[in-house]
């Protein structure tokens, strides 16, 4: 995919429909189906272990995005755009620490956004399901690979939409500090911060 297109610069400005038309031409050549990612089930949400205490939970709502996948040829391909502003921790106060230069950096780098690089599946020719997506996150200016793994994904006709949906959570534990997020570190407050990934997408 175009990397341009993934310039946090890029998409600060990019309005929803023009950033999905701009996902949905790099994702074309494919002969996958293509699936639109549904915000209102979609979302990433986070836990961090609090000073060895216990677990400040999170997540970013209003996810977008577009996925293609394709099971005989066991292909997939997802984009997420994740808006930092949809943070929520239940705490108004709490919210806006985070979003704020020290942590999430709202501010200056309004969108998270993952890009997938590979996808891996098990080796059941009738019907193989999704194992492990390897992938790009970029947060806070900073890109790096991470690699989640597939608890669950599946499609199925979604009767009120009358459209196929594909659907699934994901998880990954990532170092923190190579994006940036260094913040009490020294304090005893862990590196490692747990993602848990919930996508459901419509076809288009």
């Amino acid at each position: 995919m175009s990397q341009f297109l993934f310039d946090p610069a890029v998409l600060r400005y990019c309005q929803p429909l023009g950033t999905l038309l701009l996902l949905a031409s790099c994702m074309a050549s494919s002969h996958a189906a293509t699936y639109k990612i549904e915000p209102d089930n979609s979302n990433v949400r986070f836990a961090i272990d609090h000073l060895k205490t216990s677990a400040t939970t999170g997540g970013f709502y209003n996810v977008t995005g577009l996925l293609q996948y394709d099971p005989s040829a066991k292909t997939g391909d997802i984009s997420l755009i994740i808006p930092i502003k949809s943070l929520n921790t239940g705490n108004k106060v709490f919210n806006l620490k985070l979003m704020g230069p020290d942590f999430f950096n709202m501010e200056q780098f309004p969108l998270a956004h993952f890009e997938s690089t590979k996808w891996h599946f098990t080796s059941d020719k009738e019907n193989p399901t999704v194992t492990r997506v390897d992938g790009k996150l970029t947060l806070n200016g900073q890109t790096h690979p991470i690699s989640l793994l597939a608890t669950k994904f599946n499609c199925y006709l979604s009767s009120p939409l009358k459209k196929n949906v594909c659907g699934g959570n994901f998880t990954a534990t990532i170092d923190r500090t190579q994006w940036n997020i260094k913040k009490y570190v020294l304090f005893g407050m862990t590196k490692n911060l747990t993602l848990n990934i919930q996508v459901e997408a419509a076809k288009q």
